[in-house]
């Protein structure tokens, strides 16, 4: 419940950001790719600190990286309303977005540890905070920019976004060896591939199929980025109202954070790979009417939108879950935080990239079906990954000579 807790004021830090963008833009007169590039800075920098901290915590225990996210978090979610220059306001999203990577990571890694046998039930709930806070706190948000400003509204939702974080770090522990020996096995269930062998994070770098997970998250992240950064100036440019935009921003992070333990669960019964065939080909689809039947009419906006993060949030359950499936759960937290700087790759193309495509050609349309293409491929890989030999430990036998010599010595 604590990792649930800071995972839901953790998530306020991407999933609020494109409420500021236009309030931002009119009174800064920055452009939105240069807003936007904050955006990318955000995801980027925190995303690739992961492997270092996922390592630490691994080590050291979630209650003190959880502790500095909140620090982090709130030091720089509530400094932005104080900043003056766009160098100002990316150093400062920069600073949550190292917080945000901190807390992410460890309530993953909590959720893995305590619940080895139903991991993929598991990773969704621990994330679903991440992406459906925003449900009840995008309107909050909105409603606050509205009262006074987003300068203010950055600040005092900083400040208390913070405090909460660092409380429920303090309710944060990994199990013990006599806690970890008396939880439940995971069980062997037909479609869902899994074995006993442990891999550090240097030795799931040497095998093939975190290659193959790599490319399929790298691939299905971009969409859902894109819409997430951008999706007030998605809904100016279709002409869609600020009063269905907010019933879209109180509901797409329902969708998305059902669809986290939705799928998860799935995943369990039907299996990862089949689960991302499925999940990630229906991104595809709502990817591509969203530039046609969603802009038809406010209702079917609303829907079509809520549609797309209810197939792209799943991605954040499937990954930890069947990375800990094909290389152990031990080193969980070390070895997701490198499939998870996915994200910062992401980012580049969802936030500034995107956000400059759009002023050069007027439309977001190219953009929704090259992200479409994007999740098709990434639907075909989890083929691939299924047709992928589960990775073995390489055990070098000694000689009898050289047995003989390590007991002899």
């Amino acid at each position: 419940m604590a990792a649930l807790v800071a995972q839901i004021m953790n998530g306020n830090m991407q999933y609020a950001w494109t409420l500021f963008v236009t309030p931002m833009m009119k009174e800064t007169h920055w452009k939105l790719s240069e807003i936007q590039w904050a955006f990318t800075l955000y995801i980027f920098l925190g995303t690739v600190a992961m492997p270092v901290s996922g390592w630490m915590i691994d080590r050291i225990g979630p209650r003190a990286f959880m502790s500095m996210a909140g620090l982090l978090c709130g030091l720089g979610w509530a400094g932005m309303g104080s900043a003056t220059s766009l160098k100002m306001l990316y150093v400062l999203y920069a600073t949550a977005g190292f917080g945000t990577a901190f807390g992410y990571g460890c309530a993953v890694s909590v959720a893995l540890k305590w619940f080895p046998d139903k991991r993929g039930l598991a990773s969704g709930i621990a994330v679903a905070g991440y992406g459906a806070g925003a449900t009840l706190f995008n309107p909050i948000f909105a409603y606050l920019i509205h009262l006074f400003d987003y300068r203010a509204t950055f600040l005092y939702t900083g400040i208390a976004s913070g405090i909460i974080m660092v409380i429920a770090a303090q309710f944060l522990q990994n199990p013990n060896a006599a806690e970890t020996a008396a939880l439940p096995k995971p069980t062997v269930k037909a479609r869902v591939r899994r074995h006993n062998e442990e891999f550090n994070s240097v030795e799931m770098l040497a095998r093939p199929q975190f290659y193959a997970l790599y490319i399929a998250m790298l691939m299905i992240g971009i969409g859902g980025l894109m819409i997430t950064a951008n999706l007030r100036p998605i809904a100016e440019s279709l002409g869609i109202g600020a009063a269905t935009l907010t019933v879209a921003l109180s509901l797409n992070p329902a969708a998305n954070g059902t669809s986290r333990i939705f799928w998860g669960w799935v995943s369990d019964h039907m299996g990862r790979e089949n689960t991302m065939m499925v999940a990630f080909g229906l991104q595809a689809a709502c990817l591509m009417s969203i530039a046609t039947v969603g802009r038809m009419s406010p209702t079917l906006f609303v829907v079509n939108m809520a549609l797309i993060y209810f197939t792209w949030g799943e991605l954040y359950t499937l990954f930890p879950a069947v990375q800990a499936d094909i290389f152990g759960a031990k080193n969980s937290a070390s070895n997701y935080s490198f499939l998870y700087t996915t994200k910062a790759l992401a980012s580049i193309a969802a936030g500034g990239i995107a956000a400059t495509l759009f002023e050069k050609a007027g439309s977001w349309t190219i953009l929704f079906y090259g992200s479409a293409a994007l999740s098709l491929c990434a639907a075909l890989m989890g083929f691939v990954i299924k047709k992928m030999p589960l990775p073995k430990k390489t055990h070098v036998l000694l000689s009898p000579a050289a047995q003989q010599a390590q007991v002899g010595g």
